[in-house]
């Protein structure tokens, strides 16, 4: 009897036992098998290492009263970045959190997203998991779900980007054209003496004279050209022409006598419709509009002159104030105006630079590719002339380059200041808002730079930190650069980014590396093993950046590094 009880006794402890068990069972260990990752490992995208981490809960795991709460972390040397934290639920408990069937399990999704920084190269995706049920908290161990970032995107670099340069008016030779008009009177081919002394004639001497003095100028051409006034005759109007020219022709000869010059040429048209449509239109004359219209209705110039002729209201008019203009020799003299050589624009320089215009030391500027001498011209042009703002964006380019960016900014504002529609000033303080991180200022300047041939890739630049790395090859698709071709290599252009990197002029240390990149990705080891040589050749730190890149995960570099 006294086993009976004892025997019952013990079942309803052990029942009581079970039960409370039952009520107080917690959140057991999740496996790291029960997460997938995409993309696993992680990758940069713009400025950003964005993944989706998939969870498949198992059945009777979340307890109906408990409350589970997960952070990603991105673990890496040096510390620890945490993305959002989500929550999810059991079926007892009363909040807005996602619930998780005790009886079936589920499957979750979380998305992460981490601001990028260089040391996450080498990291690891792990979930931290807080529980919760009723008052009571604890923590479950961190469970590792993805390892590495591949961070060929934040290659992006605005400060390879050129600036805009605000284009010097240089001209070595500046074709400079003088005309003079003799007037003859009608049916006459002589040339009067008043003629001869008007200012027209009076300013193309004295400036043949001028040019023939000075070693500087050339009279590169001398050309007559002769008119009948179309009021007589075809025939007629052709010859009177002609004598025209011929007076004129002899005038020139001898007043050239001792002049030099390329060539003197004369010619003449018997009948200047051209110009007496072009007297008429600018005339106040009141039926000018029905004249015009005659000019429109017959091509023939006899049927032509006829028909005005028929206008007897208006001909006293065109006889007294369009005709008469229309009875001439017309003299041009073309001169080319030699400016200094390239070596007397340095010698001025570096003795005075104020004895040259601003486009002469703009110009200067551009014979040099280093940055410091251009900082040095840009300075003293912008001293000489600071109150043109193309002097100030330039210094702006040359210290942008080298990487003086406080300055540079300040040079762009002052240009933008002098000169606030300039598109320049704008895309270059842009390509500063883009540098810092400011992409909405940056894309703002972008819009009011429209047209400035270097925005292309600022733009292009500009879309990779966003992450559009479709709109980025698009705008970049002329452009010759490492950003250009990282774009191509993002949207998998092999072929095309292949053709960029071989076509840049300067190939630089990151010019190499995005090679050997490209060499990875279409697993091509003689590419990757070329290209690395050259890039560590030119940076050594590129070294110890592919040891840990892992786009090269699959390769063996010691025989590179």
């Amino acid at each position: 009897m006294n086993r009976i009880i004892k025997s019952a006794s013990l079942v309803l402890l052990m029942g009581t036992a079970m039960i409370f068990t039952g009520c107080s069972k917690k959140l057991g260990q999740l496996s790291s098998d029960a997460f997938t990752t995409n993309p696993n490992p992680l990758e940069v995208v713009g400025e950003k290492v964005p993944a989706t981490i998939s969870a498949r809960v198992p059945a009777k795991y979340f307890v109906k009263n408990a409350e589970l709460t997960v952070t990603p972390y991105l673990t890496y040397n040096n510390g620890e970045t945490a993305s959002a934290s989500y929550t999810f639920q059991g079926e007892k408990v009363r909040g807005n959190n996602p619930v998780i069937n005790y009886e079936q399990g589920g499957t979750v999704s979380i998305p992460v997203e981490f601001a990028y920084v260089p040391d996450m190269s080498t990291s690891s995706l792990e979930l931290a998991f807080t529980a919760k049920q009723g008052s009571k908290t604890y923590v479950l161990p961190r469970i590792e779900v993805a390892k590495g970032v591949v961070a060929t995107a934040a290659l992006a670099d605005a400060g390879s980007v050129t600036p805009a340069i605000a284009a010097d008016k240089f001209q070595r030779i500046i074709a400079e054209k003088i005309d003079a008009d003799i007037l003859f009177l009608i049916n006459q081919a002589n040339i009067r003496d008043n003629q001869l002394r008007s200012g027209e004639m009076t300013a193309l001497n004295e400036r043949i004279g001028n040019a023939n003095a000075d070693e500087r100028q050339e009279i590169e051409e001398i050309n007559i050209k002769s008119y009948a006034s179309p009021d007589g005759s075809y025939e007629l109007n052709a010859k009177l022409a002609q004598k025209r020219e011929d007076a004129t022709k002899s005038y020139m000869d001898k007043q050239l006598k001792d002049v030099k010059f390329g060539a003197l040429t004369a010619d003449f048209t018997p009948e200047d419709w051209e110009g007496f449509r072009r007297l008429v239109s600018e005339s106040k004359i009141q039926d000018k509009e029905l004249i015009l219209s005659v000019l429109e209705m017959y091509k023939d110039p006899e049927q032509r002159e006829r028909e005005i002729h028929n206008l007897s209201s208006v001909f006293d008019q065109l006889a007294e104030e369009i005709l008469p203009q229309l009875r001439y020799s017309r003299i041009s003299a073309t001169i080319n105006v030699i400016g200094k050589s390239d070596e007397e624009i340095a010698q001025a320089f570096e003795a005075d630079p104020a004895s040259l215009s601003v486009d002469e030391i703009l110009y200067y500027a551009s014979l040099t590719d280093n940055a410091q001498q251009r900082a040095k011209i840009y300075g003293a042009a912008a001293e000489v002339y600071p109150t043109d703002y193309r002097t100030f964006n330039n210094l702006g380019m040359a210290q942008y380059q080298l990487g003086d960016y406080k300055a540079a900014r300040s040079s762009f504002a002052q240009a933008a200041r002098l000169a606030p529609a300039a598109a320049e000033p704008q895309m270059n303080l842009g390509l500063i808002a883009l540098e810092q991180g400011n992409y909405s200022d940056a894309q703002t300047r972008f819009g009011n730079a429209a047209g400035v041939p270097e925005l292309a890739e600022a733009l292009g630049v500009y879309y990779l930190k966003q992450g559009e790395n479709a709109k980025a090859a698009r705008t970049m698709e002329d452009v010759v650069s490492n950003n250009a071709a990282l774009a191509q290599i993002l949207t998998k252009d092999y072929s095309g980014a292949k053709k960029t990197l071989a076509a840049i002029a300067a190939p630089d240390a990151t010019t190499y590396y995005l090679m050997a990149v490209l060499g990875a990705r279409t697993n091509n080891e003689a590419m990757i093993t070329n290209s690395l040589r050259q890039a560590i050749k030119l940076d050594p730190g590129m070294a110890a950046k592919a040891s840990q890149d892992l786009e090269f995960n699959r390769f063996n570099l010691s025989g590179v590094l």
